[in-house]
């Protein structure tokens, strides 16, 4: 198969197009217009420090659908206790951040890198990207982000200092896009975890047109704190 190199224009080549690990392109920019572009196509960014950019759309691609998320009897329990406190798009930074110290794309170091922290951080200016925070006294114990397009959630990382405070924090975001009806979040790449928690794996094909349909509902963006 082959990987495109993008142009300066802000396009990208078909999804089906991309290898057998997904990977797609590699190339371009950072820009809210691209990402944008780009998640609304089924295609994410991924790369390490000193490497071009990365794009990629994996085959089959892990999805959680809001109203499947496994809410065991312990995780329940703990959500009960209020043992933690939750809080929306109050600390992004301090969220991808902690994620980047701890996710690895590989060897190298870090997927998380400079650039990436700078682009998302302007999304979540723009009220497109969005954290989910656990905090114990007053301290960021645990949290995730992604972004919110239409009714369609893109997790991109998560992390915990404490036992289970990411979990608690999926189980606040799973409940307000429930509320507000959302269709799906996408988990992008298959985990034991993610499967844990009820997501699936589900064909590319069958992605995209989940995603178009949930790109195309309407969704006011804004800061959702």
């Amino acid at each position: 198969m082959t990987v495109f190199s993008l142009p300066d224009e802000d396009i990208f080549p078909d999804p089906s197009m991309a290898d057998a690990d997904g990977l797609l392109a590699v190339g371009g920019d950072l820009s809210p217009a691209r990402l944008v572009n780009a998640y609304c196509n089924g295609i994410f960014p991924w790369y390490s420090e000193n490497y071009p950019i990365m794009w990629w759309s994996p085959d089959p691609r892990m999805v959680l659908f809001p109203k499947d998320f496994r809410r065991t009897k312990n995780l329940r329990k703990l959500v009960d206790k209020n043992i933690f406190e939750i809080k929306f798009d109050f600390d992004f930074k301090g969220v991808i951040r902690e994620c980047a110290k701890i996710c690895r794309g590989n060897d190298d170091g870090t997927w998380i890198v400079g650039n990436m922290i700078r682009a998302y951080t302007k999304l979540y200016d723009l009220g497109i990207a969005h954290s989910v925070e656990t905090y114990k006294n007053g301290e960021l114990v645990g949290g995730l982000y992604g972004l919110a397009i239409g009714k369609a959630f893109f997790g991109e990382s998560m992390f915990h200092k404490l036992d289970n405070a990411s979990k608690v924090a999926l189980w606040h975001l799973v409940d307000r896009l429930l509320e507000w009806d959302f269709d799906l979040i996408d988990a992008q790449q298959e985990t034991n975890h993610l499967k844990n928690m009820g997501a699936v794996a589900i064909g590319r094909e069958k992605f995209l047109t989940l995603l178009k349909i949930a790109i195309a509902k309407e969704q006011e963006i804004k800061k959702w704190n």
